[in-house]
């Protein structure tokens, strides 16, 4: 018998239809799962009437054109709901029923367990739970203000997850922002990974938490079509930022697992997914063109204007983090540059980007985690996000930067204020752990310059690479190095003495670099030659320099204004492992908890200051 014919679901189909196409996304999600031998069916049945409503009435998307500026998104963020995903892809004839059942979860292959933009469907990576709506207000923002599209953003919640502060976080700024074209969907099915979730059922008691945030709370059961239809419909009305608080069943569907504990994370055993497959009423073929994207707002045709950098004079005190936000400013003539900043921007000098291009400039206040999903958000549509806030501060949102590299996100942050350089404030405020942090990242880029001039060349510079980068900057004011025609290019560094028979290689960034050079002077004074090097790249770092330098001179100090973990320190000695280099070496860095006090007090009490990189350097050399 030759197959029957694949039926095409569209907006105007009936709910007995959308009802079947449910069923199809729940049988799916069970079929794939178990095919694995891994995933997390149960939690993608319980959405599946959600999805099928969404996808078949209300999601405006061509899926052979993902990249319609005005298409709407969609974003899991109970990103382990994959196996309900993949079924839509499949429903919406982007990928076939072979794929999906013998190749998702497998090594090698796209359909991940938790979905990454390796597919052309979705935006960014999520799995690490409660980021999704921070995502999405995020998207939500450059469509409307940035853009100026008609496209509305749908992100699929799970009722877990909104233990998260982040998830909260986002919907305040939803709220602030009126972001009438974001819609969150809340899978409220009560049982979490190992056990009930902390509301449970109490719908009421979401909805009340959604309105005190400032967006609207339409309360449903998510297995009513009709009500999930007309709850969609109100939310796409463009009047205000909505969240759909709906109450289902985990395993809605199964009888067997349906409500059950213990079944997270678990592919049902392959008799069980036979009898799941029977009740849910068999495999079925049908296909979705859902609603289309309405037409695309004309893009604008801003040109590019010139960045002119701003100049220093050679031996001019100038704080970084003022060159910083010149620099930053200057690229504001670059249509695609964005600013965010987390309520400091008086103080990092980010504020000067929003004198100049305040449609620009988004503020989150003090939101790290939300100013991170922003600037992610705005990356996924195309922009070039600068966001900055303390280097302490960032640590806040660490976990948001990591997801971003899983995603591939391009763009520049800033952290201000490191080291116990900034003085009196104290340790809360000392970003002592910032330069490990980025370090870390995949595929990151770390620069941390030694003067205005170099930091207005590498802030321009991070608007050309690709992935995340880092650049650390000094609160204090220190002598302007070079003059404003040198480059800095990424992975290099400079040598700012050195000589033929140089004894001993002072390796400094930042503050530091300006108590190598005063300690270059007074070991000069006492007959003993110190080159220094200004290590403005520390991630890549400049093997080749350093490589010479341990062979000209035998031995290296390096001096950084960070704990000794993850730092400076360790950059040079992975790169001079490379290269077999084994030079006399001595490491200063922060090693105790440091307190209030002058920048010079503070320098020399954590042994980083000129004092002790000169006995350093005088014991490496006697040895």
């Amino acid at each position: 018998m030759s197959a029957p014919p694949t039926t095409t679901l569209g907006p105007g189909s009936d709910l007995s239809q959308v009802f079947e196409l449910a069923q199809q996304l729940r049988v799916d999600s069970v079929r794939a799962s178990t095919a694995a031998g891994s995933g997390h069916p149960t939690s993608s049945l319980s959405a599946a009437d959600l999805m099928a409503v969404l996808m078949t009435r209300h999601l405006r998307y061509d899926w052979e054109a993902p990249d319609d500026p005005a298409g709407d998104h969609l974003i899991f963020s109970k990103g382990h709901a994959s196996p309900l995903l993949y079924a839509m892809f499949k429903a919406a004839g982007v990928i076939g029923d072979d794929e999906l059942m013998t190749t998702y979860r497998r090594f090698g292959h796209r359909l991940q367990g938790h979905p990454t933009p390796e597919l052309p469907w979705v935006d960014l990576a999520t799995g690490s739970l409660g980021q999704g709506v921070a995502y999405g207000v995020g998207i939500a923002l450059a469509v409307r203000d940035l853009e100026k599209q008609p496209s509305r953003v749908w992100v699929l919640c799970g009722d877990s997850e909104t233990a998260e502060g982040s998830v909260w976080e986002a919907l305040d700024k939803a709220g602030h922002h009126r972001l009438a074209n974001f819609t969150a969907l809340i899978d409220v099915n009560r049982l979490g990974q190992s056990g009930p979730t902390e509301l449970e059922w109490d719908t009421e008691a979401y909805a009340r938490r959604v309105e005190a945030f400032g967006c609207r709370a339409i309360v449903v059961d998510g297995h009513d079509l009709a009500a999930i239809d007309l709850a969609l419909t109100t939310a796409a009305d463009q009047r205000e930022p909505t969240v759909v608080v709906a109450r289902t069943v985990k395993g809605r569907g199964v009888a067997e697992v349906a409500d059950k504990e213990g079944w997270h994370g678990k592919p049902l055993p392959e008799d069980l997914a036979e009898r799941a497959v029977a009740e849910l009423g068999g495999v079925r073929d049908l296909r979705v063109r859902g609603p289309r994207p309405a037409a695309a707002a004309p893009a604008t045709a801003a040109r590019a204007g010139a960045v002119e950098l701003p100049r220093f004079e050679v031996g001019d005190k100038v704080a970084t983090r003022v060159a910083f936000g010149g620099a930053l400013a200057a690229l504001g003539a670059r249509p695609e540059v964005v600013a965010l900043d987390a309520e400091v921007g008086n103080s990092t000098h980010a504020e000067e980007f929003g004198k100049a291009y305040p449609d620009r400039y988004f503020q989150t206040y003090i939101a790290e985690q939300q100013m991170i999903a922003d600037a992610v958000g705005m990356a996924v549509r195309g922009f070039r996000p600068y966001a900055t806030t303390f280097a302490a501060f960032l640590t806040r949102a660490h976990d948001f930067i990591r997801m971003a590299a899983v995603s591939r996100i391009t763009m520049a942050l800033c952290g201000t204020h490191s080291g116990v350089e900034i003085g009196a404030d104290g340790p809360s405020q000392m970003g002592l752990e910032d330069l490990a942090m980025m370090r870390a990242v995949l595929g990151s880029t770390v620069l941390y310059p030694g003067d205005a001039t170099s930091a207005a060349a590498l802030t321009a510079a991070m608007a050309d690479l690709d992935g995340i980068s880092y650049l650390r900057t000094t609160r204090g004011a220190y002598p302007v190095l070079y003059s404003a025609d040198e480059t800095f290019p990424v992975g290099g560094s400079k040598t700012l003495r050195h000589g033929a028979d140089d004894q001993v290689t002072l390796v400094g960034a930042g503050v530091t670099l300006h108590e190598c050079l005063a300690a270059a002077d007074e070991l000069a004074a006492e007959g003993v030659r110190a080159r220094v090097v200004d290590l403005y790249s520390v991630k890549p770092v400049d093997t080749d320099t350093l490589a010479r330098a341990a062979a000209d001179t035998g031995a290296l100090v390096v001096v950084e204004d960070h704990h000794p973990e993850g730092g400076v320190g360790e950059a040079v000695l992975s790169a001079l492992a490379m290269g077999d280099s084994h030079p006399a070496f001595a490491h200063l860095a922060v090693t105790e908890l440091p307190g209030s006090g002058t920048t010079a007090e503070l320098l020399d009490a954590c042994g980083i200051s000129r004092t002790h990189i000169a006995r350093a350097a005088r014991a490496l050399v006697r040895r």
